[in-house]
């Protein structure tokens, strides 16, 4: 076979370490272990990136897809954080950094008439890795619905309410929690959970639900955050909560971030 020249091994001359090279939008197929299933097929579009020291002129972007497609279709968590290190053997990386997004979808009941849809949301892995340590988080971004406690208190007639999103990332103690009680654990804390499928009764039900249930977006984020302390699987968590106001030109917003 013709020997053909590395380039990306050969020495650069600018002295310059690299903190992060590799690939990004990668979309592949994988599948998920589901707390209902089994598992659900899903696709995740992943980034993966090493250090590149000053002595090289480039890494070898092939290797980073050789370690993925080394796995095969089947992925979960155990193993996914291993890839960090394959990763650093690959490629003669210090330090290595995954992250993979993906949809993933659960059938839930509305809540009168028990019609079942499917509701998606957006589940992130960032896993770092070094030659001595390894560090995961889990990422869920759950839609839900608040309604305003000031609205509510000063107005004669209802109150405004509005759909916003719950960034929810955590690091685990030890056994990771299963994804769909991470999505449910910020579900319970907002005015009213979001469905994909209502009837009439379903709508009236979750209306009266919300105006039941004010919270603001500082009351969102400490709801998730007092029950994350609750959880003793949970060493790390960040819940951020952004609403997409209905009578206002702009968004509210708030962040906890705290060692359980």
């Amino acid at each position: 076979m013709e020997t053909l020249t590395d380039i990306q091994n050969q020495p650069d001359s600018r002295n310059l370490d690299i903190d992060r090279v590799g690939v990004k939008e990668l979309k592949y197929p994988i599948r998920i272990r589901d707390k209902e299933h089994a598992e659900q097929s899903t696709v995740a579009t992943f980034s993966m990136a090493v250090d590149l020291p000053r002595e090289y002129k480039g890494t070898h972007m092939s290797r980073f897809v050789e370690v993925l497609n080394s796995h095969g279709p089947v992925l979960d968590v155990h193993s996914i954080t291993q890839l960090p290190a394959e990763m650093l053997e690959r490629l003669d990386a210090q330090q290595a950094h995954i992250e993979l997004r993906f949809p993933y979808f659960m059938e839930k009941p509305a809540p009168v008439t028990a019609k079942v849809g499917m509701m998606d949301y957006e589940v992130i892995f960032d896993i770092d890795g070094s030659r001595n340590e390894k560090d995961f988080i889990a990422t869920v971004k759950v839609p839900v619905t608040t309604l305003c406690p000031c609205s509510k208190a000063i107005s004669a007639r209802g109150a405004h309410n509005q759909r916003g999103i719950v960034t929810y990332s955590v690091r685990f103690s030890s056994e990771p929690i299963w994804i769909e009680d991470l999505i449910r654990l910020v579900e319970s804390c907002a005015s009213s959970e979001l469905y994909s499928l209502l009837k009439r009764p379903d709508e009236k039900h979750v209306t009266e639900e919300a105006y039941d249930n004010p919270v603001f977006v500082e009351d969102l984020v400490r709801n998730v955050a007092a029950a994350s302390e609750e959880q003793p699987g949970i060493a790390w968590y960040r819940v951020e909560a952004e609403n997409f106001e209905s009578i206002h030109n702009h968004n509210a917003y708030a962040v906890i971030e705290k060692n359980s």
